[in-house]
């Protein structure tokens, strides 16, 4: 005889689900006990459920298929949420495995019991209690293919008395769905488009993530067009290699050649991307959008032709019918910004760079503790990193860092909250990158306030045997939080932390630790932590007052920093 639960992960393995992460917990014991006895699944107990749910998020936007978490009635449910919306607002399929009490007990307000199938409501594409066998297959099939048709999240409860039940002789295991849809658009929906884009003098284009795996046809646009290219961070992977139209990013880690590119074109093309910043967006242009989702559509600024269907199929159709630009002036103009804030920006990878006649005047300003400039750090990141490695970022200002000088060459992916913006991310995607692959390259950029949220996950990194590497920017800071602040006049506050020696916490746990506080060490460091072959803490103390400036920071804003900081020098944050 088969039982429920062993139905459930034979359909998972069959499948090519690799891991199932999670807390064990009482209902879902025959769960767990089913993964023990399956060869092709392997068990990856985390510390907090939370990880789990960001660890699955992970695994499914690296193999763009599902990935799978569990977490035991009522608490342990309740603490995969926040990765489950991370996992949600990336557009990415993952099933979530979820107890209750017992079917007697359900509605009684038992120990622990919650109504996940409300709970889970907002978060999930597809959320069912399993009650009794007879729903078996159908419900297993109905929660993984609805999360891999609509790439989203799936939440399948189990009652605690469910899961061992024995199922009839024969029940077929349950089959997903594999591949995706690729919709085309509307032949005259391209016509229009291509018309209004002939029509410009010069076409500005933002590309996201949803453009990276139509490359050629992408490269090929900005080369007719003569268009620069501005990224959004999902797609610096797959753009920013050999790319001569590339402009880097816009929003609050972009730079000044994104906003020269959006304020003097005539027309603005959007391809595979939901950008979520408006007020970086240009005021009166032509706005042409691609987009495989049509609700994408004119969500973040007018659109003047929308183009709804895969963005390859999409270009395909577009590109026969575009007349070629010649005047490259537009591209040239903003291709000399970027290339002239990426000098300026070098400056501060200097390990002497303090030391010298500029960096002393500057130091004076922002770094009088001459602690370590984060641009360094990731800049000797940049250097050492594999081509094929796996980044992931915290939300805040490690992003930035990574934005700025890591650059996505080769067969490196690129991991982080980057839609829901949720701290504690980058660690937990790292551990579920690095099981995919024990012998990837992965790295993660981990503010300090974001490692120490979900610090007992550091304890998976060596009980599952992941050998991943933590870059830890430990400035005493919530960074981006203070920055927001002092934008706006106001004093940190409430910002500071008083961080342990995380190196030392590490080595305790039995991972590798360094710790960094001189920036000539830095390059020296970042070679020892990405050449050891176990995981890795490397704890760099980098100056809090660093300040990433917007592409077009505004006489508000600079206002804003000067009476903030005369706020500061009067009273001490904390």
């Amino acid at each position: 005889m088969t039982t429920v639960a062993e139905l459930l992960i034979e359909s998972l393995a069959e499948h090519g689900v690799r891991q199932v992460w999670g807390v064990v917990g009482d209902a879902l014991n025959p769960v767990t006990d089913a993964i023990r006895r399956e060869d092709r699944v392997e068990w990856v107990g985390v510390r907090h459920e939370e990880a789990a749910a960001f660890a699955a998020s992970a695994q499914s936007q690296l193999t763009d298929d599902l990935a799978v978490c569990m977490g035991t009635v009522g608490p342990g449910a309740i603490h995969l949420l926040n990765g489950l919306y991370d996992a949600k607002k990336s557009h990415t399929p993952v099933l979530a495995i979820c107890g209750q009490v017992p079917r007697e007990e359900m509605g009684s307000d038992f120990f622990q019991e919650v109504d996940n199938d409300v709970l889970f409501a907002d978060v999930s594409v597809f959320c069912q209690t399993v009650s009794s066998i007879e729903q078996l297959p159908t419900l297993i099939e109905q929660a993984a293919n609805t999360a891999l048709a609509e790439r989203g999240v799936a939440v399948l409860t189990l009652p605690g008395d469910v899961g061992g039940l024995d199922l009839p002789h024969g029940t077929p295991v349950p089959r997903f769905l594999s591949g995706r849809a690729t919709p085309s658009p509307d032949p005259e929906s391209v016509r229009a488009a291509a018309q209004a884009i002939n029509a410009a003098d010069s076409v500005t284009l933002l590309v996201g993530q949803g453009a990276r795996h139509a490359r050629a046809e992408v490269l090929r646009l900005a080369e007719r067009l003569q268009a620069p290219m501005v990224l959004t961070l999902k797609a610096k992977q797959g753009f920013d290699d050999d790319n001569p139209y590339e402009i880097g990013q816009s929003g609050l880690i972009g730079n000044p050649s994104t906003a020269l590119a959006f304020a003097s074109c005539d027309v603005l093309v959007l391809v595979g991307t939901d950008f979520p910043y408006p007020e970086f967006l240009p005021e009166g242009k032509t706005v042409v959008q691609l987009d495989l989702r049509g609700a994408h559509v004119g969500r973040r600024t007018p659109v003047d032709h929308a183009v709804v269907g895969d963005s390859q199929l999409a270009l395909g159709a577009l590109l026969p019918l575009l007349e070629a630009k010649d005047d490259s002036a537009h591209l040239d103009h903003a291709r000399k910004a970027y290339d002239l804030w990426r000098r300026g920006q070098s400056h501060f990878t200097d390990p002497a760079y303090d030391h010298k006649r500029v960096g002393l005047l500057r130091r004076k300003v922002d770094n009088p503790d001459a602690l370590i400039r984060p641009e360094l750090l990731a800049a000797a990141v940049e250097r050492h990193a594999d081509s094929d490695a796996v980044f992931t970022t915290d939300t805040g200002m490690s992003t930035v860092w990574l934005s700025r000088f890591v650059r996505m060459t080769g067969e490196r992916r690129l991991l982080g909250s980057y839609n829901l913006g949720s701290m504690a991310n980058a660690m937990p995607m790292a551990l579920g990158a690095q099981a995919l692959d024990r012998d990837r390259q992965v790295i993660a950029f981990c503010g300090d306030g974001g490692l120490s949220m979900l610090m007992g996950d550091l304890i998976t990194a060596v009980s599952a045997n992941l050998p991943v590497k933590l870059i830890v920017f430990d400035n005493g800071r919530l960074g981006m939080v203070k920055l927001e602040m002092e934008q706006v006049g106001l004093p940190e506050f409430g910002t500071v932390l008083h961080n342990p020696d995380f190196a030392k916490v590490a080595e305790a746990i039995g991972l590798h630790g360094i710790r960094v506080s001189d920036p000539n060490d830095v390059d020296a460091a970042v070679a020892e932590a990405l050449g050891h072959p176990g995981p890795v803490l490397l704890d760099v103390l980098t100056n809090p007052d660093e300040i990433a400036l917007p592409p077009t920071p505004t006489l508000e804003q600079g206002w804003g920093f000067a009476i903030a900081k005369m706020k500061e020098f009067a009273v001490s944050p904390e």
